[in-house]
């Protein structure tokens, strides 16, 4: 399984009164590299609405570990570790710069649901063989 990674750059606004990233902010980092790993492997939110549903975040862990300040840039790796049924279970790790330690380490259920009820479907059998080859247990039906 290979980790997809992305960059960004902290940004004031993002501090909270500690003088570093608000514990919120880290969610929407998280997001961002999950839509970002998407998008490189043709998932486009265009494709996704063909497809007739999208992927939403259901629940999220978050271990934070060291914080980040303004102007650092942090490494977000992330990966599929399992898909089935509407459910696929995703993890990241953020480091400042991408040899340092951890920052964050997190795991988050998405479910696939159906755009037009926006009730959980079954992931879709194309989405499924393009992300099944990047999971840690392979390909999963539903």
């Amino acid at each position: 399984m290979q980790p997809f990674t992305t960059e960004l750059r902290v940004r004031h606004y993002e501090m909270d009164a500690l003088g570093h990233v608000n514990n919120a902010v880290y969610q929407h980092y998280l997001e961002q590299a999950a839509i970002e790993h998407s998008e490189h492997l043709g998932f486009t939110p265009a494709r996704y609405r063909e497809l007739g549903g999208l992927f939403v975040m259901r629940r999220v862990e978050i271990e934070y570990l060291r914080p980040a300040i303004a102007g650092d840039v942090l490494s977000i790796q992330t990966w599929v570790q399992e898909m089935r049924g509407p459910r696929a279970v995703r993890s990241y790790e953020i480091r400042k710069g991408s040899n340092s330690e951890s920052l964050v380490t997190a795991t988050a259920l998405w479910v696939w649901v159906e755009v037009a009820t926006m009730r959980p479907r079954p992931i879709p059998n194309e989405i499924l063989a393009t992300f099944g080859q990047l999971t840690s247990k392979g390909r999963i039906s539903p």
